[in-house]
């Protein structure tokens, strides 16, 4: 996948047919739900006798409550059944459902088309489990986040081309009826496209299903919570979705009486939101190098709260009416449209690498209920948007763009804590940072690394930062074996500590830390886990690979695994090496070094000798230090 584009799997059958599925389904879920809110904003005032504010957070809650109530069972379904025949049929049900919809605009029944809102939440509770579930089973690890972001770009394209349809609909003499045969019309079409999704195995064939929707629905928590990084990851998911909610739902309002716009600005905010999302989407497959890398989220949770400081603050004292144009050419507005596109990017940076993790780390027979619980966060914490929504606006009386700002402070409150329980964040964000600013890296040999079980790594030692370079890298998460001088440098030991470091010293400088890191590196390898070790045993001091002490042997001789040589080029001379004395306390020759690691192929634990290690080093780095 790295040396091709992420659009070729837009001309394969194993993705295209699901690609347009899912595209078709998102478009008529927001065509008929705009033009539904367009008719109520502008046309009726409210429903019930309620405010138009409370009215359309109402809406929102309705069809986000299904997802609560049956995301337990779909997830069971999608597991047992095969996923393309599962999506025929909830296509099936979309039709149905469309129909109802079509007639209810078509003689204007709102009240019964609010009510359609939850069985269309029910119909997208049952296709949101498949939707992520078949990915892993038809794209490849390094698919993964492309195929993820294509999926979000097409989601939110769709959305976009549906609301811009909405809006231009709501202007015809016609609308409603219009609207009633597009929706019905996209739901046929959505189906036809779905019968050529290709046939995949079925994950669990034996699982029993289980008619019990709230039993199930806690069942799929209890499935999460067994792996805390993937029920954290869930979090910080739902919680995107709780910001994007009370964004979308309040949007025709914040048109309508903070910027005094007419229909086309509703359509406008809506389109740029919805682009800065797949923007951003497909942006995560260039910044991740073609690979789940959750070193973009923290950049796209700090842009979701910078962004949003900085609308709250660009809201015009004086707003005058507008139209779409006026918002684009005049400069106080369209520092607003910027700041809802930098909060739409930033969104898909922070999502996409969170879903393909999600994917790749549940097991294929628990995935769609994995998936399913995920729904189950997502609906939970969209409904506490739209209950927010309503006493924030309707009972506090704040305004819309106070209610914005609320939400980015909540943001860093909330990225916070999740970073504080899962540190991994963070230092992959510090190392994809480094890897992509103070070193270009490159690489080559490193699918010679197994994907999984036990394996040890061995390496050249040239500077500070090898093992920061080396983890950016490496696809899985990788335990180094370091100096304990190096281990409690001031800043950077805190980092080798985040990246669950080993400290070692010689045997006769201190044999308890010595012993603990044998003890260490044996604990790890049994858990399946990849190490890393500097056999030299220091930094270089003139930039040449030195002797490979014995240390290597003895791990294998503990516990037999494979290990892969591999060399460093281009750290020589850069800031934290020793190139002219002790790393950090002389001038460097460079401040941007390229940088390659290679690796070679896997050699057996009986092979693994120091002396021939040491000198398949050599020949991979060759001259270059």
């Amino acid at each position: 996948m790295a040396d091709h584009s992420q659009f070729r799997l837009l001309t394969e059958r194993r993705f295209l047919p699901f690609f347009l599925t899912q595209f078709s389904g998102a478009f008529n879920d927001n065509l008929f739900k705009n033009a539904l809110l367009l008719l109520v904003t502008y046309s009726t005032g409210g429903l019930f006798g309620l405010s138009t504010d409370v009215v359309v957070n109402f809406a929102a809650f309705l069809f986000i409550l299904p997802f609560f109530l049956f995301s337990g069972i779909a997830g069971q379904v999608a597991d047992k059944y095969e996923k393309a025949l599962v999506i025929r049929r909830v296509k099936l049900l979309e039709i149905a459902i469309m129909l109802i919809a079509a007639v209810g605009l078509w003689f204007g029944w709102y009240e019964l088309l609010l009510l359609l809102l939850f069985l269309m939440g029910a119909q997208s509770t049952f296709f949101g489990p498949v939707k992520y579930a078949i990915l892993p089973q038809v794209l490849s690890d390094d698919e993964l986040v492309g195929g993820n972001a294509l999926v979000g770009m097409g989601t939110f394209v769709a959305i976009l081309l549906g609301t811009i349809t909405a809006g231009l609909i709501m202007g015809l003499a016609s609308a409603a009826k219009v609207a009633a045969v597009g929706v019905l019309a996209m739901a046929v079409l959505g189906y036809l496209v779905a019968r050529r999704v290709p046939a995949t195995d079925a994950g669990a064939a034996s699982l029993k299903i289980r008619l019990q929707p709230l039993r199930e629905t806690w069942h799929l928590i209890a499935l999460a919570r067994e792996r805390h990084v993937v029920l954290l990851s869930i979090m910080a998911i739902s919680w995107f979705w709780f910001l994007g909610a009370a964004y979308l739902t309040q949007f025709p309002n914040f048109a309508k009486t903070d910027l005094m716009g007419d229909e086309t600005v509703v359509t406008l905010l809506l389109a740029i939101f919805t682009i800065g999302i797949a923007v951003g989407s497909m942006l995560c497959e260039r910044l991740s190098g073609h690979r789940i890398e959750l070193g973009i989220v923290p950049i796209g949770s700090v842009g979701l709260s910078l962004f949003g400081f900085d609308l709250y603050a660009s809201m015009p004292a004086q707003p005058v009416p507008s139209d779409w144009w006026a918002m684009l050419t005049d400069a106080g507005y369209r520092h607003i449209m910027l700041d809802l596109l930098g909060i739409g990017v930033s969104g898909g940076l922070f999502i996409v690498p969170l879903y393909a993790f999600v994917q790749h780390e549940t097991p294929r027979d628990k995935r769609a209920r994995i998936i399913a619980a995920l729904n189950v966060m997502n609906a939970l914490f969209m409904v506490v948007s739209a209950i927010m929504g309503i006493v924030v606006l309707g009972v506090l009386e704040l305004s819309i763009p106070e209610f914005f700002l609320v939400l980015s402070i909540m943001n860093l409150v909330v990225a916070g804590f999740v970073y504080q329980q899962m540190p991994e964040f963070a230092l992959r964000f510090i190392i994809w940072t480094l890897s992509h600013t103070l070193y270009r890296v490159r690489h080559r040999g490193l699918d010679n690394i197994p994907d999984e079980g036990p394996v040890v790594l061995v390496c050249n030692h040239v500077s500070y930062m090898d093992a920061l370079v080396i983890g950016g890298a490496v696809r899985r998460p990788v335990r180094f074996v370091m100096d304990s001088r190096i281990f409690n440098t001031p800043v950077l030991g805190a980092l080798f500590r985040l990246a669950k470091t080993i400290p070692i010293a010689p045997r006769s400088h201190n044999e308890a830390i010595y012993n603990q890191a044998f003890d260490r590196i044996e604990e790890e390898l049994r858990a399946g886990q990849v190490v890393c070790i500097f056999p030299e045993g220091r930094l270089t001091p003139d930039g040449e690979v030195g002797e490979f002490r014995p240390g290597i042997e003895a791990i294998v001789a503990r516990y037999p695994v494979p290990v892969v040589p591999m060399a460093l080029q281009g750290l020589w001379g850069s800031f934290f090496s020793h190139a002219g004395g002790p790393a950090m306390k002389h001038w460097p020759s460079r401040f941007w070094s390229r940088i390659h690691l290679l690796a070679a192929e896997p050699v057996a634990a009986s092979d693994a000798r120091a002396a021939d290690l040491e000198s398949e080093v050599k020949r991979l780095r060759g001259g270059h230090p």
